[in-house]
């Protein structure tokens, strides 16, 4: 059984930062590609980024380009979400996602790709 743990949710002012954690456990799990969603109150879940994991290659929605940074650390099957200049647009439950295989890009974006989810984890921003 695969499970993914999110972690370094909060609360944060407009502009500040914040880093998320997911950390994937579970035998034989090696990702094929990792990915951060998120839903906003009232609204659908919706695509972040992904990183694939055997080549490093991350992908990002136009909303977060320039402002977030997907990363992975292989050894410890964890993948990172660093956000800055955050917005209160970005106010969600941001969830990690993990899915096996050899992705192509066009697959990464869309939750139904996606086997393994975490619980979420809340990122607030306001003033």
């Amino acid at each position: 059984q695969v499970q993914l743990e999110e972690s370094g949710g909060g609360f944060v002012q407009p502009g500040g930062s914040l880093r998320l954690s997911c950390a994937a456990s579970g035998r034989a799990f090696t990702p094929g590609a990792m990915a951060w969603f998120r839903q906003a109150p009232g609204k659908e879940r919706e695509y972040v980024a992904a990183i694939r994991w055997n080549d490093n290659n991350a992908f990002y929605a136009n909303s977060v380009k320039g402002r977030f940074t997907i990363s992975r650390d292989r050894p410890k099957n964890t993948v990172y979400l660093f956000m800055r200049s955050l917005e209160p647009e970005d106010t969600a439950v941001y969830y990690c996602a993990g899915l096996r295989g050899r992705p192509i890009m066009s697959t990464l974006t869309s939750q139904q790709n996606y086997e393994y989810w975490g619980q979420g984890t809340q990122v607030t921003v306001s003033s």
